[in-house]
C-alpha cells in the first residue's frame, strides 16, 4: 500500500461531557488493538484523544446533538486522530501555564506525542487533529 492510503478508519460521536473522553478512549483503544497497532502507539493515541476531547468539552460548543465527534484512521505509517466540536471564539494553541496550574497543558502533551497536529475550520465547527507515528 502506498503512503497515505487509509487502511482502516472509524468514527464515534460521544457526549459533550466529561464522560465523552472515557467513551472515546474505550472505542479508540479497542479499534486500534483490533487493527494490530503497537501497544505504545495505542497508549499515545489514547492519551491524545483524551486531551483533545477534554479540551473540546471544556472550551468549545457541542456539535448538533450535544456531541463531539472523534474520528481516527490507521494509515500505512501513522495513526491520525481528529476531534470535531462546535467551535468557539478562540483557537486552540499551546500555552505556558504557571508551574502550579492544574490546567493548560493538554496541547503540550499532544504536541509532545504527535509528529504533527493542527486546527482546521470545518462546517459547523472546528477540528483539532494529531498524527502519531506507527
Amino acid at each position: 500500500m502506498s503512503a497515505g492510503v487509509t487502511e482502516r478508519a472509524w468514527s464515534v460521536s460521544v457526549p459533550h461531557h466529561a464522560r465523552g473522553a472515557s467513551i472515546a478512549r474505550h472505542h479508540l483503544e479497542r479499534a486500534l488493538r483490533a487493527a494490530s497497532v503497537e501497544a505504545d502507539v495505542i497508549t499515545d493515541a489514547v492519551c491524545v484523544v483524551s486531551e483533545l476531547v477534554g479540551n473540546a468539552v471544556r472550551h468549545a460548543r457541542a456539535r448538533r446533538g450535544d456531541v463531539v465527534t472523534v474520528d481516527w484512521s490507521v494509515l500505512r505509517d501513522r495513526v491520525q486522530v481528529r476531534v470535531l466540536d462546535g467551535g468557539s471564539g478562540s483557537v486552540p494553541r499551546l500555552r505556558n501555564p504557571p508551574m502550579d496550574s492544574v490546567h493548560g497543558r493538554g496541547l503540550q502533551i499532544v504536541a509532545a506525542l504527535a509528529v504533527r497536529w493542527g486546527v482546521e475550520s470545518v462546517p459547523g465547527g472546528r477540528c483539532v487533529w494529531a498524527e502519531l507515528p506507527c
